[in-house]
């Protein structure tokens, strides 16, 4: 048996070069936090962890870090030297203490043609690390991994710990092939539940576990979601600290880092960030879309194009900047089984493509990267007339800076027209249309609904970013079937300007209102000036 510093096999106990890979890479956010919540359930009855994020947001080197922690023929105290692990009082009592069994199920499952192929493979080749390790003891059938783990179990008295990555791939390459998923998840129960030989599994994937229709074959683990991913929430993301950090050290805006990758957020962590994004956008000075090179934006594309149950008119108020309520309990956390536009909506969440409030039961699109993707998937999508409202945005913006109110009255009617499947109705769908309509602004303002003033709400205010403060700050006062003169007054009654604490320079009070027996938009605009 080798010892210390040899790695034993591919599969067995196969060091902690990964995870120094990590570490060594020019920017390396350090997450080892985890390893002391996998430490507190080590041989509980809550050692089973299913750790479910979207891609790109540091899974495999999670499953890497764990890896290396428990590995055996590794030096922690070396590797882990200087990271946060290493000040909590349990580092020592668990680490390199285990057999590890490190596994990405995308590579057994690339391999084979077929789910029996896939197990068949994935079997014969822990036994052959096992075996190879521990050749000399008696075993009862060297074709049988888990009495042939049972066995070595015996014989050493060691516990193993089992890391899975993309544990759900079959789940996303099999979306209709039922029978080869509950092969699947009936091997995985007979391997993991229940076996004395385990102290640990950790498994990451895209979609959670507890429902496959009636199959709960892997009822014992606990889950660690986008919906909620309770105590392991400091570790989904990177956090605000953490990108403040970077972006001093880079010399970048935090502001624009923030405008392009914050949105997703927990309870008792607060704004949490995608790291894939963040690290090249730091790297490289760079605030751009780096996400949408996933078989997950493929889903995207399809599931917009489904427009199921309404689907649609639900992400139109999304790209306004909506909050949707959302159940997500019905949800079969498969990418084929929908009930309503929820499940559909909650799959988004999983996927990363819609923030999730938990404590609103709300769905929302986290931020401008995100946004961007959906703007990409609706114009390969067969969403021409949404397609071509957005792109009319940036001429509508125009016109208001130019404070062409012809022009402005113009453009929300083309955009009311353009979406006039949305009930359309009140002022509240007035403003979802006016929301859509200067989608193009989000680029250069931030866009507040129902902004408070002291002496009121003003139903919309532009606030230009750091970039653009050149440009004037906006207010929006929206009537419906009161006449644009009745919402100029109502801005200077109420002197909404003066809301706008800390902000210095021009001001556009912008009135529109819709008259439902003509059906046509007027604007007014009128400039101030702030000076205090």
């Amino acid at each position: 048996m080798r010892g210390r510093g040899y790695p034993m096999g591919i599969y067995l106990n196969p060091g902690d070069e990964l995870f120094r890979q990590a570490v060594r890479s020019e920017i390396y956010v350090d997450k080892t936090g985890l390893l002391e919540y996998t430490n507190r359930v080590l041989k509980t009855s809550r050692k089973y962890l299913c750790v479910s994020r979207p891609r790109r947001f540091g899974k495999s080197m999670a499953a890497s870090m764990v890896a290396a922690y428990y590995d055996r023929t590794v030096d922690a105290k070396r590797t882990f030297r200087g990271l946060a692990i290493a000040g909590h009082g349990n580092f020592g009592g668990h680490c390199n203490r285990y057999d590890v069994i490190q596994i990405n199920m995308q590579d057994f499952l690339s391999s084979t043609k077929n789910m029996d192929e896939m197990l068949g493979l994935l079997q014969k080749s822990l036994l052959w690390d096992l075996l190879e390790e521990y050749p000399d003891y008696r075993y009862f059938d060297t074709d049988n991994l888990p009495r042939t783990m049972s066995d070595v179990h015996r014989n050493t008295n060691r516990s193993f710990i089992v890391v899975i990555d993309e544990w759900d791939c079959i789940f996303r390459e099999y979306k209709e092939r039922e029978d080869a998923q509950r092969r699947y998840l009936d091997f995985l129960r007979m391997w993991l539940k229940d076996k004395p030989y385990l102290a640990l599994v950790y498994m990451t994937g895209i979609l959670p576990i507890k429902k496959y229709g009636t199959h709960s074959a892997l009822n014992m683990f606990w889950e660690f979601s986008m919906e909620d991913p309770l105590e392991l929430a400091p570790y989904v993301g990177f956090t605000s600290k953490e990108v403040k950090s970077l972006c001093e050290r880079y010399s970048r805006s935090y502001e624009e880092c923030r405008r392009w990758y914050d949105g997703y957020s927990f309870e008792g962590v607060g704004e949490v960030y995608n790291p894939h994004s963040v690290v090249r956008a730091v790297s490289s000075g760079k605030f751009d879309t780096y996400w949408n090179q996933t078989e997950t934006y493929e889903a995207l594309k399809i599931y917009i194009t489904m427009n199921f149950d309404g689907l649609r008119d639900s992400i139109i108020r999304l790209l306004a900047g909506e909050c949707l309520s959302v159940n997500t309990k019905t949800f079969c956390n498969d990418m084929m089984t929908f009930q309503s536009a929820d499940d559909v909506m909650t799959l988004l969440v999983h996927l990363g493509y819609l923030g999730y409030r938990h404590s609103a039961g709300e769905v929302f699109i986290p931020n401008q990267e995100i946004m961007q993707e959906y703007y990409n998937a609706i114009t390969v999508a067969d969403w021409d007339i949404v397609a071509r409202a957005l792109k009319q945005s940036e001429q509508l913006l125009r016109a208001v800076l130019s404070q062409d109110e012809a022009a402005v009255a113009r453009g929300i009617e083309d955009a009311h027209m353009e979406t006039s499947h949305l009930q359309y109705n009140d002022e509240n769908a007035l403003a979802y249309t006016l929301s859509l309509a200067f989608y193009s602004a989000r680029q250069k303002y931030v866009i507040l609904r129902e902004f408070p003033t002291g002496k009121g709400y003003a139903d919309m205010v532009f606030l230009p970013r750091p970039k653009y403060m050149d440009l004037p700050a906006l207010v929006l006062e929206l009537k419906w079937d009161k006449g644009v003169a009745a919402a100029i007054q109502q801005i200077r009654e109420r002197a909404y300007g003066r809301a706008l604490e800390g902000y210095v320079g021009k001001i556009l009070a912008v009135g529109i209102s819709y008259d439902r027996n003509s059906r046509k938009h007027a604007c007014s605009i009128a400039e101030y000036e702030k000076t205090v």
